[in-house]
């Protein structure tokens, strides 16, 4: 995921703001970390490149 994509993406749910937390990145991408949603208390994992934005059931 490139942090450009920060200035685009929400929430799912809420559309609220996405907090990010970068736990592997390279020159180009985030790697692996989490998306954390404040006011929904959800997070939405990034895993080889990869947010899953998909909403929790």
């Amino acid at each position: 995921m490139k942090r450009s994509l920060m200035d685009i993406l929400c929430c799912p749910v809420c559309k609220g703001d996405l907090a990010l937390t970068v736990e592997k990145e390279d020159e180009k991408e985030i790697l692996e970390g989490r998306l954390h949603c404040a006011a929904c208390q959800v997070d939405y994992p990034i895993h080889e490149g990869i947010p899953n934005l998909l909403p929790q059931k």
